[in-house]
């Protein structure tokens, strides 16, 4: 692991806003008056809420939109994270992995996280009645909107009202239980709260974000890592129509099997019993009674078969999406994420596409699983999902390849999220200045204001156009175009064709190991 790589897990939250001087500023919105500040000519708006807590009676329903506030709201603090484990301790706990899920037993829980934690944050440009473009960003399945690589400043000083949220996340955003099937009403959502929760602040910002300068019309909604494969979900969910116009999606799994509400069910029994309840005998009472973090940590990917009734992989290849301008594509190492041993990953992948890998050559087997794993995780399906969709409204692809000229040697390439500094130009919130220093010099710098500027161009005119580059072409199959972004970008063609053509041909093959891997899970228990 590189030594950058370590500073970003380890780092706390910290984001200076005393730093700079600050004015007060108020807004009237819809959700009522809202107080926050003006810092480096941009308005920031933190933590506030767009829904009731998830705790007590709320704990896996859909959310509840707040009534207005009745007093005037203070938008000066963060608000917590949704419930998750403490990352830096999950060495603690142990780690059960099969396709399409991952079970963290026993790791301790993060303190500063809580079910009261719906809540969204909002950086405005300094204009009066100007209708801004806006984007919502959708972090990944850790951390939450605080963390200092989200800082949206840059974006609000570029022009565009950035809006980052938090959500329930794992076992709180993902689950199903024969008790709670059973108290619902027969058409409410299901299973997917961490889903729920996102349209839910979608709405808001419908509701509200013309208060802030920003224009409801011309929403983009950008995702990473879990949170660009949630955007895949969402293209095909009606009740998302007419909550965003177009969307960007980061290292997004495409290719999901999806577990059926009644295997949900199943695990929910499981991770009852778990827990120290009676299974599915537990009541809904008990459930939801049972401090969080007393679950595993866990939440496969799963439909309801009413407000979802096909997942993502279906739904794209049958074309029943929005159409609407996509930004889509991959870290060149974004193996770096990968959560199986590397013997599991090869044993696994179809001889026909192993074969392709046989004509390059490996250190050792965990190069050679990462190799596979990032372009079956993230560079196959975003190349699919651009093909899918290249006659409706445009798709552009990229490939990001840069590495830090600090990392350069130590590391195998860009990273998994390691574009997201780049992108959001973070740098100083998320290095102090000493330390940013050292790690980030003025190469890396011109990197990120190219990427920068790229994601804006797309945010605000539906093509990214980027500074000193070659046009950017939108994605054909015939073509078989992308954009590397790299210090020197270019656009390639037929990028590790043969390689990604054989994940796609084995496309069924992997849907099938991910149905056996969670039946095998539902027969066998967790840990047994």
């Amino acid at each position: 692991m590189s030594c950058l790589r370590r500073l970003f897990i380890a780092l706390p939250v910290f984001l200076c806003l005393s730093c700079a001087e600050k004015n007060e500023v108020t807004v009237d919105a819809p959700a009522g008056v809202i107080k926050g500040s003006e810092i480096d000519g941009v308005q920031r708006f933190l933590g506030i809420p767009y829904a009731e807590t998830t705790a007590g009676k709320n704990r896996w329903r859909p959310p509840v939109p707040l009534k207005p506030f009745a007093d005037v709201f203070h938008a000066d603090s963060f608000g917590p994270w949704c419930p998750q484990f403490d990352n830096d301790r999950r060495d603690e706990g142990r780690i059960y992995s099969g396709e399409g899920w991952t079970v963290f037993l026993g790791v301790p829980p993060n303190e500063d996280s809580n079910e009261d934690c719906l809540s969204l944050n909002i950086w405005a440009p300094i204009v009066s009645n100007t209708k801004n473009p806006v984007m919502v960003f959708l972090h990944g399945n850790a951390l939450g909107s605080s963390y200092p690589a989200y800082d949206g400043t840059a974006f609000a000083q570029d022009g565009i009202v950035m809006v980052s949220i938090n959500f329930r996340l794992h076992t709180m955003g993902n689950f199903a239980h024969p008790a709670i099937t059973e108290e619902a009403d027969s058409t409410q959502a299901l299973v997917r709260y961490t889903e729920m929760d996102q349209l839910e602040a979608l709405r808001w910002v419908q509701e509200n974000i013309s208060a802030f300068s920003g224009n409801p019309a011309d929403v983009t909604l950008v995702g990473s890592s879990n949170g660009g494969a949630g955007i895949l979900q969402m293209l095909s969910n009606r009740d998302a129509r007419g909550l965003f116009h177009k969307a960007v999606v980061q290292s997004g799994n495409g290719w999901w099997d999806p577990v059926t509400l009644e295997q949900n069910e199943r695990f929910g029994c499981l991770l009852a019993s778990n827990a120290g309840l009676e299974g599915c005998n537990a009541t809904s009472e008990e459930l939801r009674a049972l401090a969080w973090h007393k679950y595993p940590v866990t939440g496969p990917y799963g439909i309801d078969d009413r407000s979802t009734e096909r997942g993502a992989t279906q739904s794209i290849a049958d074309g029943m999406v929005m159409d609407i301008p996509l930004l889509i594509g991959w870290n060149d190492f974004d193996g770096s994420s990968l959560r199986y041993s590397p013997e599991h990953v090869v044993s696994t992948t179809h001889h026909d596409v192993l074969a392709t890998y046989s004509k390059e050559e490996f250190e050792n087997e965990e190069a050679l699983a990462h190799s596979i794993y990032t372009d079956l995780h993230s560079g196959a399906p975003a190349r699919w999902v651009a093909h899918q969709l290249e006659e409706g409204a445009p798709t552009y692809l990229y490939l990001f390849s840069y590495v830090l000229s600090s990392e350069r040697g130590e590391v195998k390439g860009a990273a998994h999220a390691y574009e997201l500094p780049h992108v959001f130009d973070s740098w100083d919130g998320l290095l102090p200045p000493i330390i940013g220093s050292f790690f980030v010099n003025d190469e890396d710098r011109l990197m990120t204001d190219f990427m920068h500027a790229c994601w804006v161009s797309f945010i605000k005119n539906g093509s990214p156009s980027c500074p000193n580059s070659p046009e950017w072409p939108r994605y054909e199959r015939s073509t078989d175009q992308l954009m590397r972004l790299d210090i020197h970008p270019e656009v390639v063609s037929g990028f590790r064709n043969e390689h990604l053509d054989a994940h796609e041909h084995a496309l069924d093959h992997y849907l099938g190991l991910s149905q056996q891997s969670i039946e095998t899970l539902l027969n066998d228990g967790i840990g047994d």
